[in-house]
């Protein structure tokens, strides 16, 4: 019983790669340059596999449909999400966002969705990629 544990894992432990590879052909030079080369379409990522169905990346949200209820601040563990009063609408901090989907789940009106977007790194946590309106 424990031999037909171990084997898998020593197989494993053996087989290349080790590790995933940074989502590049080669090791670039400088990361940050690299990810500004695919922004501007000139580089292209290669992803080591597909994201899975389900897979909470960066919310997107659909500000025609929301209708201003709150209820995804309400349930915000993080805070993530901030109200914008006089425009009945909502601004998403991803830089606090912890990604447990339940202001998606909340919401009446399907605005908050989760995508594939993975890629979310930045020096800045206020840049514009890192909040939603």
């Amino acid at each position: 019983m424990r031999f037909s544990m171990i084997l898998p894992v020593f197989k494993q432990m053996f087989k290349k790669p080790w590790t995933n590879k940074f989502p590049a052909k080669y090791q670039p030079s400088s990361t940050t340059k690299f990810l500004t080369d695919v922004e501007a379409g000139k580089a292209k990522l290669i992803l080591p596999i597909e994201t899975p169905e389900g897979f909470r990346g960066k919310i997107t949200y659909d500000k025609e449909a929301c209708i201003g209820c709150n209820l995804c601040i309400k349930v915000c563990p993080c805070g993530a999400i901030e109200a914008k009063p006089k425009e009945k609408k909502i601004k998403i901090y991803l830089s606090r966002c912890c990604f447990c989907s339940q202001c998606n789940d909340i919401c009446p009106k399907d605005c908050l969705k989760m995508s594939n977007e993975f890629l979310l790194a930045d020096t800045d946590p206020y840049s514009k990629d890192l909040i939603v309106e």
